[in-house]
């Protein structure tokens, strides 16, 4: 009896649509800098990386903070604008464009997430899809933002939680998947 059951083969994936958007000299030379200067927690000079996140096509604005054992992917698809802070450890696998808003406070040990793969698919197709953090959103630690989501402005996601869809404004979500708790609230005391 012969089974028509479909298995996963890895060895037929192909993902040769995917252009990273830079040659294979620049992506090495970005990846012997993130190892130097991201990565490495020995260098604690946001400055520095802020600098070097420019000069490989990041668009950075003023006041942004980089704490020290970051990984970007692409800095070419990366938008950060003023004052936000990038945590200790977090981890943004930018195979597409990744936009964080102004005054945003990205934690320890996030993951910001655009590239996942299809299940669905014998072949386990690659899925990019932009992820946009809009002004004064806290991404709380290790919580994860799944590709697609759009987190409005002022949305809090939890420690440890997962966002795998869009997350209003002004609220504050927790949970994997992540669920609406209740309305931020911000005070200027």
């Amino acid at each position: 009896m012969e089974s028509n059951e479909v298995n996963v083969d890895l060895s037929a994936y192909d993902n040769s649509w995917f252009k990273p958007g830079r040659t294979v000299f620049v992506r090495s030379l970005w990846y012997l800098t993130n190892v130097l200067f991201f990565i490495n927690p020995l260098n604690p000079s946001s400055g520095l990386k802020v600098f070097f996140l420019r000069l490989f096509g990041a668009r950075v604005g003023s006041g942004v903070v980089v704490k020290p054992g970051v990984n970007i992917k692409y800095p070419w698809n990366l938008a950060i604008n003023d004052y936000s802070w990038i945590g200790e450890n977090v981890w943004i696998d930018s195979l597409g464009q990744v936009t964080i808003g102004k005054n945003c406070c990205i934690s320890q040990g996030a993951l910001i997430l655009n590239g996942n793969h299809d299940f669905t698919k014998a072949h386990f197709d690659l899925i990019v899809k932009p992820i946009i953090i809009e002004d004064g959103v806290w991404i709380g630690a290790r919580a994860i933002v799944a590709p697609g989501v759009v987190c409005h402005s002022h949305a809090v996601l939890s420690a440890l939680s997962l966002a795998s869809s869009d997350l209003d404004a002004n609220s504050v979500y927790r949970g994997n998947p992540a669920i609406k708790l209740r309305n931020r609230g911000l005070t200027n005391s």
